[in-house]
């Protein structure tokens, strides 16, 4: 198994405290984005949005990312299906973050499947119990 497939399924706290110093030093000019459901408002997901991003989502009224591992743009559901349409987008008062209200087109906005198969519905699926394990909620 990948070490990220791990981390991924893991109960063992593991937290990347290193991932914007990351960023930062590779020159990705990208800012934050926060990804609620619009009706739940369940956080779905945290990525990361260029300028280039940015009007792409405003162009196709779906959610489009920067990916910082892969160095390009990631419309979300392109191969998924799993699509998020964009219902508002708002900014931060430093006008350094995002906030994209959606509504999931598919069946999860994260990558990651549940026990059964089923994609989960967003990326926070686990609670941290203490500084060391988490549990599935």
């Amino acid at each position: 198994m990948s070490e990220q497939k791990q981390i991924e399924v893991s109960t063992h706290l593991e937290i990347d405290f290193d991932k914007l110093s990351k960023i930062g030093m590779s020159g990705h000019k990208v800012i934050p984005v926060v990804v609620q459901n619009a009706a739940t408002r369940e956080v779905l997901i945290v990525a990361y949005a260029n300028s280039e991003a940015v009007a792409e989502t405003f162009k196709r009224g779906e959610a489009v990312f920067y990916s910082t591992s892969r160095e390009e743009l990631w419309h979300k559901g392109a191969t998924s299906g799993d699509v998020l349409a964009v219902n508002e987008v708002r900014i931060n008062c430093e006008q350094n973050s995002l906030l994209y209200l959606v509504t999931p087109q598919g069946q999860g906005a994260c990558h990651t499947k549940d026990e059964s198969g089923k994609f989960r519905s967003g990326c926070y699926y686990r609670s941290v119990l203490n500084n060391q394990e988490l549990k599935y909620v």
